[in-house]
């Protein structure tokens, strides 16, 4: 989810550019691969099924913050298992619309901000048109989750801010800036320390900027922290996510010439 980085864009391709930006930023928004993997039929019919119940639910007490935002999580989750462009924006725009009708009656909560700036995300990706209209609302309603709830899905609101600002086009033509980006992600990483996905991102993020070396410190904090991180995110819910932070953990060992875990402990016996 390809960085573009000139000035100038002609009005055809800086549409297409568009399109390829929001879809890498939306599929590690959450720091994890929630947006989903159409190769892994196992995670998409979980997500599937947890619409069904989520929408059932929120049906059942639309106004309840918690079903409105589960929902909107759910189709985002689903979303990015879509084959095609019109099942993805369907989806998406079910969470959209749930968010913002309970934000029109409770402006206050975090989790319906965030959701519905990653749904967003997931409309963008189907659009050629309008694709970076929805950039400046997504990054508005990241924010005001973030200062609502900073806390929120092991700071999701940050996470999202920081992938936003490191894969959008810089100015003039979009809001891209690697100083924001590493800014969001640091703050991420410092608010909820012990969740791979946000030093998962900043590995990525400083292989991206081609500094080995910071990338090199983040990778090593997260072989610190990945033995406890088993134990702490553990269960079928989170089965996805680690096949996701296994592989992104993986290629950037590569990436850095560093030899895989497996190799390093066989190397020791």
């Amino acid at each position: 989810m390809a960085n573009v980085n000139s000035l100038h864009v002609p009005g055809g391709a800086r549409r297409r550019v568009g399109i390829q930006w929001v879809a890498v930023a939306l599929l590690f928004a959450a720091g994890m691969l929630l947006a989903g993997d159409p190769l892994k039929p196992a995670f998409a019919e979980r997500a599937r099924a947890e619409l069904q119940r989520a929408g059932r639910q929120f049906q059942s007490h639309p106004e309840n913050s918690s079903n409105a935002w589960l929902f909107a999580r759910a189709c985002f989750d689903l979303a990015g298992f879509a084959t095609n462009k019109t099942e993805r924006a369907a989806v998406a725009q079910e969470g959209i619309d749930a968010c913002r009708a309970f934000l029109a009656r409770d402006s206050h909560s975090a989790p319906a901000h965030y959701y519905l700036g990653l749904d967003l995300g997931q409309l963008a990706r189907t659009k050629r048109l309008g694709a970076l209209r929805l950039v400046r609302e997504m990054e508005g309603q990241f924010k005001t989750a973030f200062a609502l709830d900073g806390s929120f899905d092991f700071a999701g609101p940050a996470r999202s801010l920081g992938l936003l600002y490191r894969d959008a086009p810089g100015w003039p033509l979009s809001i891209g800036s690697r100083r924001k980006a590493r800014q969001w992600l640091e703050i991420a990483a410092t608010l909820a320390p012990d969740y791979p996905g946000n030093l998962l991102n900043l590995v990525e993020s400083f292989l991206k900027w081609s500094d080995r070396g910071d990338a090199r410190k983040e990778l090593e904090r997260l072989d610190a922290l990945w033995p406890a991180a088993r134990t702490n995110f553990t269960g079928a819910a989170w089965e996805q996510c680690w096949d996701d932070w296994t592989t992104r953990r993986a290629e950037a060992r590569q990436k850095l010439g560093e030899p895989s875990r497996s190799a390093k402990s066989g190397a020791k016996k």
